[in-house]
């Protein structure tokens, strides 16, 4: 998983601009049938997050949509403004997700809501998020024409999004010299094991570890990386290139 991930973050990760990473990791999803891209850098609102003080945070970076999917137009200004269920996910601090989690196609409710989405071609969406200093948000939604992405695509797609994300976060913040993150060696192997998928218990046998040690050298590397949770981490090293 992490593999492909990597694969398809790579031209992001070395990409000059933020707007090249965004283009980039757009055009290395192949066959994979994605149809829209938005990607952001803002800083959240101080005031309380409603969805017009979310649109004005602005902040766009690169959108990839219909030339008809703009404010201002019907299905857009229904889906921003008036019924928006992903202000929750941000509220949550949530680092990946999908449209689906927070907009059931099942609910009757939204049934309006993906007639709207449809418009941008968007059948579902995987997203992630990153958050760093000063209130500072970098955001991927990733739209595919087809709703049934299958669970171990979206897992892929978030995780390489989460390093888009960690990567459009050095354009709003470049870390300083004395900023550098100095993780120990268990704290790098047992997060690179976590980016393999493996639990604390298969961690803990295969460096000879008990599981309370492994959980601790996990969450070390996590605070020292200022990810708010394991995924964002993995995609922090990632980006950083130290896994």
């Amino acid at each position: 998983m992490l593999r492909r991930a990597l694969a398809i973050a790579e031209v992001a990760l070395s990409a000059p601009t933020p707007q090249a990473a965004s283009e980039g990791f757009f055009s290395a999803l192949g066959g994979l049938g994605a149809s829209y891209l938005q990607t952001r850098i803002y800083r959240r609102p101080v005031m309380p997050l409603t969805s017009a003080a979310h649109f004005a945070a602005g902040g766009i970076v690169s959108r990839i949509a219909p030339e008809t999917w703009r404010a201002g137009t019907p299905a857009f200004d229904y889906v921003c403004f008036e019924n928006n269920p992903l202000l929750e996910a941000i509220r949550g601090g949530m680092t990946r997700y999908r449209f689906t989690d927070f907009a059931p196609r099942e609910k009757a409710h939204y049934g309006t809501y993906w007639e709207a989405m449809s418009e941008a071609g968007i059948g579902d969406a995987v997203c992630a998020t990153s958050y760093g200093r000063d209130r500072t948000i970098t955001s991927l939604h990733l739209g595919f024409r087809e709703p049934d992405l299958s669970p171990d695509d979206a897992l892929a797609l978030q995780l390489a999004g989460l390093m888009l994300t960690e990567r459009l976060m050095t354009f709003a913040a470049p870390p300083s010299p004395d900023e550098e993150v100095r993780l120990t060696d268990r704290e790098r192997d047992a997060l690179a094991w976590v980016a393999e998928g493996k639990s604390d218990w298969e961690i803990s046998v295969i460096l000879g570890l008990s599981e309370t040690t492994v959980r601790f050298h996990v969450d070390n590397g996590r605070r020292k990386l200022g990810a708010v949770n394991r995924a964002q981490a993995v995609a922090r090293l990632a980006a950083a290139r130290l896994l």
